[in-house]
Protein backbone atom coordinates (compact mmCIF):
# COMPACT_ATOMS: atom_id res chain seq x y z
CA UNK A 1 0.00 0.00 0.00
CA UNK A 2 1.32 3.41 -0.94
CA UNK A 3 1.57 6.15 1.67
CA UNK A 4 -1.93 6.39 3.21
CA UNK A 5 -1.14 9.75 4.85
CA UNK A 6 -1.17 11.40 1.42
CA UNK A 7 -4.59 9.90 0.73
CA UNK A 8 -5.90 11.16 4.08
CA UNK A 9 -4.71 14.66 3.22
CA UNK A 10 -6.28 14.45 -0.24
CA UNK A 11 -9.60 13.31 1.26
CA UNK A 12 -9.60 16.26 3.68
CA UNK A 13 -8.70 18.63 0.83
CA UNK A 14 -11.57 17.30 -1.28
CA UNK A 15 -14.09 17.72 1.55
CA UNK A 16 -12.90 21.29 2.17
CA UNK A 17 -13.11 22.17 -1.52
CA UNK A 18 -16.10 20.27 -2.91
CA UNK A 19 -17.62 23.52 -4.12
CA UNK A 20 -14.47 24.54 -6.02
CA UNK A 21 -12.69 23.22 -9.11
CA UNK A 22 -11.10 19.90 -8.21
CA UNK A 23 -9.06 18.36 -10.99
CA UNK A 24 -6.30 15.80 -10.74
CA UNK A 25 -3.86 18.43 -11.98
CA UNK A 26 -4.94 20.97 -9.34
CA UNK A 27 -4.73 18.43 -6.50
CA UNK A 28 -1.31 17.19 -7.67
CA UNK A 29 -0.04 20.76 -7.78
CA UNK A 30 -1.48 21.49 -4.33
CA UNK A 31 0.40 18.52 -2.82
CA UNK A 32 3.49 18.87 -5.01
CA UNK A 33 3.30 15.35 -6.43
CA UNK A 34 2.88 14.15 -9.98
CA UNK A 35 -0.68 13.58 -11.08
CA UNK A 36 0.21 9.97 -11.88
CA UNK A 37 1.43 9.36 -8.31
CA UNK A 38 -1.67 11.01 -6.84
CA UNK A 39 -4.01 8.97 -9.06
CA UNK A 40 -2.28 5.64 -8.33
CA UNK A 41 -1.97 6.27 -4.60
CA UNK A 42 -5.59 7.38 -4.21
CA UNK A 43 -6.93 4.41 -6.19
CA UNK A 44 -4.73 1.93 -4.31
CA UNK A 45 -5.72 3.25 -0.87
CA UNK A 46 -9.45 3.82 -1.49
CA UNK A 47 -10.43 1.51 -4.34
CA UNK A 48 -11.94 4.46 -6.22
CA UNK A 49 -10.55 6.77 -8.86
CA UNK A 50 -10.16 10.37 -7.78
CA UNK A 51 -12.61 11.54 -10.44
CA UNK A 52 -15.33 9.04 -9.47
CA UNK A 53 -14.92 9.82 -5.77
CA UNK A 54 -15.23 13.59 -6.32
CA UNK A 55 -18.22 13.09 -8.63
CA UNK A 56 -19.88 10.80 -6.09
CA UNK A 57 -19.29 13.18 -3.18
CA UNK A 58 -20.69 16.10 -5.16
CA UNK A 59 -23.76 14.13 -6.19
CA UNK A 60 -24.19 13.02 -2.59
CA UNK A 61 -24.16 16.63 -1.40
CA UNK A 62 -26.54 17.57 -4.20
CA UNK A 63 -28.92 14.80 -3.12
CA UNK A 64 -28.82 16.09 0.46
CA UNK A 65 -29.64 19.61 -0.75
CA UNK A 66 -32.48 18.29 -2.92
CA UNK A 67 -34.05 16.46 0.01
CA UNK A 68 -33.46 19.12 2.66
CA UNK A 69 -33.86 22.46 0.84
CA UNK A 70 -36.13 24.18 -1.67
CA UNK A 71 -33.25 25.63 -3.68
CA UNK A 72 -33.66 25.45 -7.46
CA UNK A 73 -32.33 22.27 -9.07
CA UNK A 74 -30.32 24.26 -11.62
CA UNK A 75 -28.52 26.09 -8.78
CA UNK A 76 -27.68 22.79 -7.08
CA UNK A 77 -26.48 21.42 -10.44
CA UNK A 78 -24.04 24.31 -10.92
CA UNK A 79 -22.77 23.99 -7.33
CA UNK A 80 -22.12 20.30 -7.99
CA UNK A 81 -19.87 21.27 -10.89
CA UNK A 82 -22.21 20.59 -13.81
CA UNK A 83 -22.46 23.00 -16.71
CA UNK A 84 -26.15 22.34 -17.28
CA UNK A 85 -29.17 20.92 -15.52
CA UNK A 86 -29.40 18.25 -18.23
CA UNK A 87 -25.87 16.96 -17.56
CA UNK A 88 -26.60 16.97 -13.83
CA UNK A 89 -29.87 15.07 -14.32
CA UNK A 90 -28.16 12.43 -16.45
CA UNK A 91 -25.34 11.87 -13.90
CA UNK A 92 -27.81 11.94 -10.99
CA UNK A 93 -30.06 9.36 -12.63
CA UNK A 94 -27.11 6.98 -13.16
CA UNK A 95 -26.35 6.97 -9.44
CA UNK A 96 -29.78 7.42 -7.82
CA UNK A 97 -31.99 5.73 -10.47
CA UNK A 98 -34.36 8.70 -10.56
CA UNK A 99 -34.35 12.33 -11.63
CA UNK A 100 -33.43 15.09 -9.19
CA UNK A 101 -37.05 16.25 -9.22
CA UNK A 102 -38.33 12.76 -8.30
CA UNK A 103 -35.69 12.53 -5.57
CA UNK A 104 -36.80 15.89 -4.17
CA UNK A 105 -40.44 14.79 -4.11
CA UNK A 106 -39.49 11.74 -2.03
CA UNK A 107 -37.81 14.09 0.46
CA UNK A 108 -35.51 11.47 1.97
CA UNK A 109 -31.72 11.73 1.77
CA UNK A 110 -29.89 8.45 1.26
CA UNK A 111 -26.13 8.69 0.88
CA UNK A 112 -24.68 6.81 -2.09
CA UNK A 113 -21.07 8.06 -1.73
CA UNK A 114 -20.28 8.85 1.87
CA UNK A 115 -16.96 10.22 2.97
CA UNK A 116 -14.04 7.84 3.02
CA UNK A 117 -12.40 7.94 6.43
CA UNK A 118 -8.89 6.64 6.80
CA UNK A 119 -8.48 7.54 10.44
CA UNK A 120 -7.64 5.32 13.38
CA UNK A 121 -11.37 4.99 14.07
CA UNK A 122 -11.96 3.14 10.80
CA UNK A 123 -9.01 0.82 11.39
CA UNK A 124 -10.32 0.06 14.88
CA UNK A 125 -13.76 -0.70 13.46
CA UNK A 126 -12.42 -2.95 10.72
CA UNK A 127 -10.40 -5.04 13.14
CA UNK A 128 -13.01 -5.13 15.91
CA UNK A 129 -10.95 -3.07 18.31
CA UNK A 130 -13.80 -0.95 19.64
CA UNK A 131 -13.45 -0.93 23.41
CA UNK A 132 -12.43 -3.85 25.55
CA UNK A 133 -9.04 -5.49 25.67
CA UNK A 134 -7.06 -7.29 23.06
CA UNK A 135 -5.78 -10.71 24.02
CA UNK A 136 -2.02 -11.04 23.82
Amino acid sequence: MRDPSITKRILLYIEDNLDKELSLEKIAKEFNYSKFYIARTFKENTGATLYKYIQGRRLDEAARKLAETDRPIVEIAFEAGYGSQQAFTQAFRCIYACTPQEYRRAGIFISKQGRISMGIESAMFLFGLKGGRIAA
